[in-house]
């Protein structure tokens, strides 16, 4: 009797190779979704530093508009007070008045413009926040692709959404 052979040579090469092609497949199929999560993570930072520039901008101009108010205000006190030195006091009288209602004005603007330059900087400071946790999800999500250790995207993604948190923080 004739034993019947069964084809098995190449048999494991080809299961392997289609095994090899398979994860191949999603290989590149995981590299594919950490290439557009990091790019969309980039956008995210460059979005964020540059609001946050404007905001550290912002801040800058509104304390030297204050600090300007500030020494408007003082300079109306030294002339309330040389006025308080010399002359007419009927004539004194009226102008210290106007200028002690003035000053009280200058001061609510100083006030006001010291009020916005504070929150401008905070404002900065969440934004930057933002896209310090945006750039270490990039290079975590890079260290990622080259280790192929998926734990360390996932990482990266957790970080991205701290980071659209301060973000959206940053923006109210």
């Amino acid at each position: 009797m004739e034993e019947q052979e069964v084809p098995t040579e190449g048999l494991s090469e080809q299961i392997n190779d289609k095994a090899q092609e398979e994860n191949a497949a999603k290989e590149k199929k995981w590299s594919f979704y950490i290439a557009i999560s990091t790019a969309l993570i980039a956008v995210l930072a460059a979005i964020s530093s540059l609001i946050a520039g404007h905001h550290s901008n912002e801040a800058l101009i509104e304390q030297i508009k204050a600090s300007d108010q500030w020494a408007f205000y003082q300079a109306k006190g030294i002339k309330t007070d040389i006025l308080s030195l010399n002359g007419n006091i009927n004539f004194k009288d009226s102008v210290e008045k106007k200028y002690k209602v003035q000053q009280q004005d200058i001061k609510e603007k100083a006030e006001t413009f010291q009020s916005a330059s504070e929150t401008h900087l905070q404002k900065h400071n969440l934004l930057a926040k933002s896209v310090t946790l945006f750039q270490i999800a990039i290079a975590i999500s890079a260290i990622s692709i080259l280790s192929g250790k998926r734990v360390l995207w996932y990482f990266g993604i957790l970080l991205t959404i701290v980071g659209i948190v301060f973000f959206i923080s940053g923006l109210l």
